[in-house]
């Protein structure tokens, strides 16, 4: 039988740390992985807690991605049932994280700083002052204000960017390569129960793919500007790949066998990243991208090279 288990290192995992902070939440997790999914209702049932106590834990553990909601029809309306993502979560506070952080080589991408694209409608971008061209217009991404862009969104298709290979400039070898943004899906309006395929190339190389759970638009974005209207994408989800010698991760969690050595990156001067949704995604639900002043994250799409210890 397979289990799944989570690593926190809490460092860099206080989002999911604070999910596990309130008794009421860990009593979810531990019914959850005894009993399986349940609803609102059979949790409320189940542990004698008033259901919008349930509710609020259950969005505050959905926040966190430690568990997974599916909205179905009930007999009156809709309901959600629950499940737990984890048989087992390790929390470390040590140093022995295996990508030690000021060892590192960043690199920040402005979104609107792609060098191809190829998307299909529903498509646009946004700067925090206002919209950039037109919108379902698929010419507008090659608008030269794209580099002004903090939230850009389509269909399918993708976007691509170089990032500069500065490990190689600087003569050193490296463990791993890194990717972070906050992402989301993309449907007019908002849907939280609107999944979609999110893959990630890196030298043309396909090195996994992240399912969104939705389009998050329940409430404004922290950075999010006002103007932007709340019938919009207003968050994502803070996304890390990581492409280790020992393979493919998202957020610690390993999701494929392609490893850096498959990138061939110590024979390029850049390093060329494409975000978006294939042909062949069977969950084609788009992508929305958030860059700086829009979003929860407040960072353009980060890139990490980790210097090997033998460097």
């Amino acid at each position: 039988m397979n289990r799944n288990f989570l690593t926190l290192h809490v460092a860099d995992s206080y989002a999911m740390l604070k999910g596990v902070s309130s008794p009421t939440r860990l009593d979810i997790l531990r019914l959850l992985h005894a009993k399986g999914p349940m609803n609102v209702n059979e949790i409320s049932a189940a542990l004698s807690l008033p259901q919008s106590t349930v509710a609020t834990s259950v969005q505050a553990l959905e926040e966190a991605e430690l568990i997974d909601t599916k909205t179905v029809k009930a007999k009156k309306g809709h309901q959600k049932i629950c499940s737990a993502r984890y048989d087992e979560i390790i929390i470390r506070f040590d140093d022995a994280a295996e990508l030690p952080r000021d060892e590192t080589i960043e690199v920040s991408m402005p979104i609107g700083l792609y060098t191809s694209c190829d998307v299909q409608t529903p498509c646009g971008l946004c700067s925090s002052e206002g919209v950039i061209g037109l919108l379902d217009v698929p010419n507008f991404f090659l608008d030269p204000n794209r580099m002004q862009a903090g939230l850009l969104w389509f269909g399918r298709g993708y976007v691509e960017y170089k990032f500069p290979n500065n490990a190689k400039i600087l003569n050193e070898e490296i463990s791993a390569v890194e990717f972070s943004m906050e992402l989301s899906s993309e449907v007019p309006g908002t849907n939280t129960n609107w999944p979609s395929d999110i893959m990630l190339w890196v030298n043309n190389v396909d090195v996994g793919t992240w399912t969104s759970p939705g389009d998050y638009g329940d409430k404004r974005g922290v950075y999010t500007p006002r103007w932007w209207k709340l019938e919009g994408s207003q968050y994502g989800k803070l996304k890390t790949w990581t492409i280790s010698q020992n393979g493919t991760f998202i957020d610690g969690i390993k999701i494929s066998d392609v490893k850096l050595a498959d990138l061939d990156i110590d024979n390029h001067h850049s390093i060329r990243m494409r975000i978006g949704i294939a042909e062949q995604a069977k969950r084609p639900g788009g992508i929305n991208i958030f860059g700086r002043g829009f979003g929860n994250y407040d960072q353009d799409i980060v890139m990490r090279l980790y210097r090997s210890n033998n460097s």
